[in-house]
């Protein structure tokens, strides 16, 4: 079975994925398991409906997900959904900066906490892209994994720590589900 969502490595779709595959035994030595992480969800669910990959998993809160549903409907559908929480997220700081003035985010993020005293807030893919811009110094503010801070504990400052997103995830397969199964209301 081959799985897709969004990348990259150490994003919140690909550890809850990860998470996804071991509570259902699909990463044993022996399960035939494979991922593959895309840039868009535009391209994963292409790469499902074009038979590449079997399931595409989608947080519902992820900015794509209702041009997703819509671009892929009567084509992908929904065969799973759950509940889980993301990995702790932070709003961080570079530390040479005492006031910062821009900040970047991954648009699901916006409202976790009050970003009002920022004159520029700058929209990423994923929250590793935004990690991965305050490190580079494109930004003086971002709320990206928490684990940033204790990877570059002097480069970064903790400004507020935002705790694990609790989110609703959505698998999508190629057909749909039986009336009769559980996850049907008709």
């Amino acid at each position: 079975m081959r799985f897709a969502t969004l990348g990259p490595e150490g994003s919140n779709h690909a550890l809850v994925l990860g998470r996804y595959l071991d509570k259902h035994g699909m990463l044993a030595r022996d399960a035939d398991a494979e991922v593959h992480l895309f840039e868009t969800f535009p391209e994963a669910f292409d790469a499902l409906l074009d038979g590449r990959v079997d399931r595409v998993l989608q947080c519902s809160a992820h900015f794509s997900h209702a041009d997703c549903v819509g671009r892929t409907m009567h084509r992908a559908f929904p065969v799973d959904t759950f509940v889980a929480g993301s990995q702790p997220l932070a709003l961080l700081a570079r530390a040479e900066v005492a006031a910062p003035v821009s900040v970047g985010l991954q648009p699901a993020t916006r409202h976790y906490t009050d970003l009002s005293t920022f004159t520029e807030q700058r929209d990423y893919a994923t929250i590793v892209d935004v990690a991965d811009a305050l490190l580079a110094g494109e930004i003086d503010a971002g709320i990206c994994p928490r684990e940033t801070l204790e990877r570059h504990s002097q480069a970064l400052r903790l400004v507020e720590d935002l705790g694990p997103a609790l989110d609703v995830w959505v698998l999508y397969g190629t057909r749909p589900l039986p009336e009769s199964h559980p996850l049907v209301v008709a």
